[in-house]
C-alpha cells in the first residue's frame, strides 16, 4: 500500500465503520508534533527500534488514562526486549504534557490534532451529534470538529487501538476494538511482542 493510499482513509461514519491497517503493511509515513511541539516522524522512530503504538481518544478518556497505567506497568520489560512505547491522540502538545505529569510516564505521547495518523491508520470516526456535545459539555473535550457528509460539525475520535511494528516499519500485530471500553490485556501485548522478536 502506497503512502497515499494509507493517508487516503476517509473518516468513518461510526466506530463499526473503520478499516484499520493490517498486519503486513506499513507504518505510514506522517509527522506529529511531540508534548514541547517538536516534530517527529512515525517512520524515523520505527527505523531506530521495533515500536508498539498505542491510539487513545485522550487524556480525558478514563479508560485510556487505566490503559496508559497498565502499558507504564509493562513498559520496561518491553524495552528488555527491545521495544520502544509511543502513545497517539488527538490531544494537543499542551495536553499531552498533562497526562505524562498526571500518570508519570516516561514513554513518548504525540499529538495528532489534525488527524493524520488516526486517518493514514483507518481508525477516525465521526462520533455522534448526542457524544459530541456530551463529550464538549460534561468533559470538557476541545478536540477540533470536523464536517461530515452531511456537513455537520462533529468530533472525530481514534478507535482505541494497538499497532506493534518492527524496524522496517512492517506491522506484526494490530488490535483496534470499536468498544473503546475494551483494551487489549497487557499478556497479549507481551505475547505479541515476544512473537515480533522472535521472528
Amino acid at each position: 500500500m502506497s503512502m497515499s493510499e494509507a493517508q487516503a482513509k476517509p473518516i468513518a461514519v461510526d466506530e463499526n465503520n473503520i478499516s484499520p491497517l493490517l498486519n503486513g503493511h506499513n507504518i505510514p509515513k506522517v509527522t506529529l508534533n511531540d508534548y514541547q511541539g517538536k516534530p517527529v516522524e512515525l517512520a524515523k522512530l520505527v527505523e531506530a527500534k521495533p515500536t508498539i503504538f498505542f491510539f487513545y481518544r485522550g487524556g480525558w478518556c478514563p479508560f485510556c488514562n487505566i490503559q496508559m497505567g497498565q502499558l507504564k506497568a509493562i513498559e520496561p520489560k518491553l524495552i528488555e526486549m527491545g521495544f520502544q512505547l509511543v502513545g497517539i491522540s488527538p490531544d494537543s502538545p499542551e495536553k499531552l504534557r498533562e497526562s505524562m505529569t498526571d500518570n508519570e510516564l516516561s514513554y513518548m505521547l504525540l499529538s495528532d490534532e489534525n488527524l493524520e495518523a488516526t486517518k493514514a491508520f483507518g481508525l477516525a470516526f465521526f462520533t455522534s451529534q448526542k457524544v459530541t456535545d456530551m463529550y464538549q459539555a460534561k468533559l470538557g473535550v476541545k478536540n477540533h470538529l470536523f464536517k461530515n457528509a452531511q456537513g455537520q460539525e462533529r468530533l472525530v475520535l481514534p478507535v482505541p487501538a494497538i499497532y506493534i511494528a518492527d524496524n522496517q516499519g512492517l506491522i506484526h500485530f494490530q488490535y483496534a476494538n470499536p468498544n473503546y471500553k475494551v483494551r487489549p490485556a497487557s499478556e497479549l501485548i507481551m505475547t505479541a511482542a515476544k512473537l515480533v522478536v522472535a521472528k
